[in-house]
């Protein structure tokens, strides 16, 4: 029926017909609640006297199972996706579980950035941070060099959260040489009161120190948990005390065969 608000003993039409005569749809991926056009134009459009020049976004999308980074850029037709990478390729760099945590997000985005600088010929020249260890990291020119690889954040829909594990695969990118701007102030650690970042406590998530303390604690105090919730490392052997050194092994593997396929391509992992 039609919605009515009482005003002082006489009903007031609120959507009457002449508010549906000037009713305007929004656009379809509005509706959906997949695009917020404002967010969106402000990350693709350019200044006019830079002509053609592309802008480089790093979109990172993240699923019930799979992180999603992407290397894109927006043309008249519909955007562009220029270098792609996902969570569910981990595997083949030794990183078998966990593949939806900040861990994975870190390692997927060091993924993109390797195969991305691979692509275009500065792998060598930007190799970022090779041990990282949950410091900031900015990409410097190098003399004599072509600049850095330059691209700006795409967080889509996703709430923006200190500790979020969009920021996980934003870190990688960047320790893997890619120059995104950013402030450390969403990486996990950061304390507001005293500004700033607890790097112990952001290196714990990158290498899943977190995950492994958690795991620990359900093997000695609650082990029908453990067996529910950790059914996929014990399946593959993984223990509390391997899952640091899983994901530095990950993280070299990426860096050796940025751009592997198939298992052929990496290192047989232990």
């Amino acid at each position: 029926g039609i919605n009515a608000e009482y005003m002082g003993g006489f009903v007031k039409v609120v959507k009457n017909r002449s508010y549906f005569s000037r009713f305007q749809v929004k656009w379809r991926r509005r509706r959906e609640g997949k695009t917020t056009y404002k967010k969106r134009r402000q990350l693709v459009s350019q200044s006019k006297n830079k002509y053609n020049t592309p802008k480089w976004r790093m979109v990172v999308r993240r699923t019930n199972k799979d992180f999603v980074c992407q290397i894109v850029t927006a043309k008249i037709q519909g955007d562009v996706v220029h270098c792609a990478a996902y969570s569910h390729e981990l595997p083949l760099h030794g990183a078998t579980v966990g593949l939806t945590n900040y861990a994975a997000a870190y390692a997927t985005g060091l993924l993109l950035a390797r195969r991305m600088l691979t692509k275009i010929g500065l792998a060598d020249k930007y190799e970022g941070v090779v041990s990282p260890d949950g410091s900031d990291y900015n990409v410097e020119p190098v003399d004599g060099a072509r600049r850095p690889f330059k691209a700006i954040m795409d967080m889509g829909m996703a709430h923006i959260t200190t500790g979020a594990r969009v920021f996980g695969a934003m870190k990688g990118a960047i320790d893997g040489g890619i120059d995104i701007p950013h402030s450390e102030k969403r990486f996990p650690g950061f304390a507001k009161e005293k500004g700033t970042v607890d790097t112990e406590a952001h290196r714990d998530r990158i290498f899943a120190t977190h995950v492994a303390e958690y795991q620990q604690k359900l093997m000695s105090e609650e082990p029908e948990k453990y067996k529910q919730a950790f059914s996929a490392y014990i399946r593959d052997g993984v223990t509390p005390d391997g899952i640091e050194k899983m994901w530095a092994d990950c993280h070299a593997s990426i860096r050796s065969f940025p751009m592997a396929k198939t298992l052929n391509h990496t290192f047989k992992c232990k």
